[in-house]
This record gives C-alpha cells, structure tokens and sequence, in this order.
C-alpha cells in the first residue's frame, strides 16, 4: 500500500533493551479532511527518513501489521520505502485529460449510441 502526505514531525529513534530500534514520524494526507498518520520504520530501514524534514511531501509504501498482547489488539503501519512523489501524481487530472468533447452535438448531427436498450 502506499499513501501522500506532507511530513509533519519525525521523532527519534527509540532502542529498547533487546536491541530492537524502531523511529515514528507522521504524515498529514491532503484531503477534504486532512487525516495525520502515525507510521513506523523498524531495523534497517530507519535511516530512510533521514533524508526528508518536516514539510516535505512524500509517498509513503507500508504495510499493516496486526498483532495481540495480553488480549489487546495493536495495528501498525510499517513503512518500507519513502520517495518523492512524481509531479503528475500530485497535481491530480486537469479537464483536458478526463476526455471530454469541445462541444456538445448539435440537434443536427446524429449521435450513435451503441448502448443495448
């Protein structure tokens, strides 16, 4: 899966005793209703946000994991690959390209309507 938003805050990486490091950051989506997600690196993969600050937008690839502890349930979004989204993909279609035509037919052109009923 993967998500745009604008980084709103990268935290610092956390090491806990067994050794295991973990760093959150979160992304602010550009919606009608902006929503701020919470996402994880983990390993390996922590120095990858190392390259983005707070305000930049970027195309988040994660997956959802699942787990239960003492019969409570947790979800994360574990990110894996964070790039700058391509300029197309943010600007979103213009009416150019929704395939429109220029202008609506004229009572005297005939129109072929290929539907069955």
């Amino acid at each position: 899966m993967d998500i745009e938003g604008s980084i709103k805050v990268i935290l610092d990486t956390q090491t806990f005793n067994s050794g295991f490091q973990k760093r959150e950051f979160v992304i602010t989506t550009k919606e009608q209703y902006p929503q701020d997600i919470k996402f994880e690196l983990i390993k390996d993969r922590i120095d990858i946000i190392d390259a983005y600050k707070a305000g930049d937008v970027i195309k988040v690839h994660f997956n959802i994991r699942g787990n239960e502890y003492n019969g409570k349930y947790f979800v994360n979004l574990q990110a894996w690959r964070i790039e700058q989204p391509s300029p197309a993909a943010t600007e979103g279609p213009s009416m150019d390209d929704v395939g429109l035509p220029d202008e609506p037919p004229t009572s005297d052109e005939v129109v072929e309507d290929d539907l069955p009923f």
